[in-house]
Parts: structure tokens; sequence; C-alpha cells
């Protein structure tokens, strides 16, 4: 996905910046083309997407930009990262439509409305079956299993300051480990090899061996994605097959929540009102799951049987409370980037 033009250009009028309501997200925003005609047809509003890399450097883009923010509605902060998003007051308070079809531990922010929750999902490592199938080594499962000298060299990983799904990752670990052996983790991940990359398509479709839109070139047959990973590998293969080419290690998962939220300042806000509406409902909540590979947050909202059929439920994914996230964020990545990058 490429990133578009920002909206307006010079010499833009005003009506025509009426008609249009910008979302401003991370490359992985994805949704059906009759989805979105649907809405602009029933809105009157055009819908331009502008992508900013991945979901953390969106959310630094946002933060710098708020004093004149880029477009209307922010698609995809996540428990990681909102609270700084919050601090930073980039967000107008919004109570959109359907919220109410959403399990209150979703909501973070429904005191105040000023994220509505969107989407989830499960950060986990992912790995190629080939790989492990052909060398007749069992595939990891668990945190303490990447550390074995089995899977030495094998793991990529994103940066947990420039990425959600590096810090997601992260914070799996020191749920796991407490804040009191989750650095001592790391030093172990460090001796046995994990490679750190800028973001998730880095490490996905460069450095992953199972990627298939990377066409396995990569030489990583661990990576940190999404337990919603392997059905997208499956899409739109004929015969589809028994099972997805790459499983996941469902004992290394983290729960990532994403949000939308109407940015301050805002040129068009009733569009972006319009727009948040759009996003909680069950046309765009039903479409999401094969566009973007994330469970819909609305609970009345049907998921697709490509998703259910190649797709790992995680029963008891790692958590780590949004206050202790708040409180010790910045401290735990400047650890970790001493620890692992230099």
């Amino acid at each position: 996905m490429t990133a578009l033009a920002a909206c307006g250009g010079s010499g833009g009028s005003g009506s025509e910046d009426a008609k249009t309501v910008t979302l401003v997200s991370h490359d992985s925003f994805g949704a059906s083309k009759s989805v979105l005609a649907a809405f602009e047809k029933e809105s009157g509003y055009k819908v331009k997407v502008l992508r900013g890399g991945d979901a953390g450097k969106a959310v630094n883009q946002a933060i710098l930009s708020k004093s004149n923010p880029q477009g209307d509605v922010f698609f995809g902060i996540d428990n990681t990262l909102l609270s700084r998003g919050l601090k930073e007051g980039i967000f107008s308070p919004y109570e959109a439509k359907g919220l109410d079809r959403v399990p209150a531990a979703l909501q973070l922010d429904k005191d105040e409305h000023r994220v509505t929750p969107l989407d989830y999902g499960d950060i986990c490592v992912n790995y190629d079956r080939a790989y492990f199938a052909k060398r007749k080594i069992a595939p990891p499962k668990t945190f303490d299993d990447l550390i074995k000298p089995a899977y030495k060299g094998l793991l990529v990983t994103e940066n947990s300051a420039t990425s959600s799904p590096g810090l997601g990752f992260q914070l799996g670990t020191i749920a796991t480990y407490g804040e009191s052996g989750w650095q001592g983790y790391w030093k172990k991940l460090k001796a046995n090899g994990v490679e750190v990359v800028d973001d998730w398509e880095q490490a996905y479709y460069e450095r992953f061996s199972g990627s298939a839109g990377g066409k396995g070139k990569g030489d990583k047959p661990l990576v940190v994605s999404y337990a919603s990973s392997p059905p997208a590998e499956v899409l739109g293969k004929k015969p589809e097959p028994k099972e997805a080419p790459t499983g996941v290690a469902t004992g290394t998962c983290f729960r990532q929540i994403e949000f939308g939220g109407l940015l301050k300042g805002a040129k068009n806000e009733k569009g972006g009102k319009a727009l948040l509406d759009f996003l909680l409902s069950k046309k765009f909540q039903e479409d999401a799951p094969l566009r973007m590979f994330v469970n819909p947050a609305r609970e009345d909202a049907k998921l697709p049987e490509l998703f259910t059929k190649y797709g790992v439920t995680i029963e008891k994914p790692a958590t780590v409370a949004p206050e202790t996230i708040t409180k010790n964020r910045e401290q735990w990545i400047k650890q970790w980037s001493s620890l692992v990058l230099k």
C-alpha cells in the first residue's frame, strides 16, 4: 500500500474540503472498494486515506502535527500507544453510533469517548511450517522456547520504539516474566540471535521465509506478527489447503486493541463523525477481517469462514493494564533499546 498525497492540495476550495473526509492511518489499513463506495454514496463525502508507515510512526506524526492535523479521523492507535495520544490531546470526544455493541473490555476510554474501539487481535510469533517440517524440528510454542539453542538465529522482531507489534511483543515478555525478569529474558534472546527491524512490513515481507507476499525470500522462519496472519497466507489460493503454510506459537501472544478517533482541529468535523460511525458499522466491521486480518470490535459482526478456519483463537493472551503501560512505557522502551540495540 502506498501513501497518498495529503488531501486538498494547493488551490482546493473550501467547498471541496467540506465534501472530503480524510482518514489518517498506518500502512495496514484496508477496506473493500465497494464498502468505501457505499459510505461515500450514503454520506456524500469522498474518503481520502493517508497512510503513515507503522502504527508507531503514524501516531508520532499525528502528535507532531496536532496543531495542524493531517486529516479528520485517525485509525490505528492501539492500547500500547493510547495513553500517549490521549496525553498529547490529539482527539476530540465523540460517542460513535454502535458503541453499545462493543464489549466493555475493549472500551478503554469509555468515560470520555475520545477514541472508539474498532478491532482487536493478538500479537504472536508466527512460524514457517515448511522450514520446521523439512528439518524435523518442532516449532516453538512459548517465550521460553525462543531462547533454546534449536531456535538460535531464527527470529525476527520489530523495534519497540517504532513499531506497535514490536512493542506488543515486548509487553508480552513483561507480562510473562515480570518487571524483574523481562530484561534477563531479552539478554538471552539477544544472545540467541534475535534480529530487530524497523517495522512489521519489513519483518514479515522481507525477512520472514513463510510470507507469500515476500515470495519466501527471507531467511527467518520465525517472525513477530499476528494470530490472524495465517488466513492472509491462504486468501485467494485455489484449491484451499488443509492448513495455512504458517502457524502460530500460541504461548507468545499479547492482546492488541485498535482505536479510531476524531482528530482535534479537524477541518471536517461533521464528516469525521460520520466516518467514525461508519468504521463501527456492521458493513465495515464485517469487511475488516479479510482486509486487515483483525477481529471486529462489534460482537454482532460475523466472521468470514476463511478467518475462522485458518486463524487461531488465543484463549489466554498476555495483557498489561493500560495504566501500567502508561506509567512505564517510555522507560521500558529505553531499557529495551539499550539492551537489544546496542
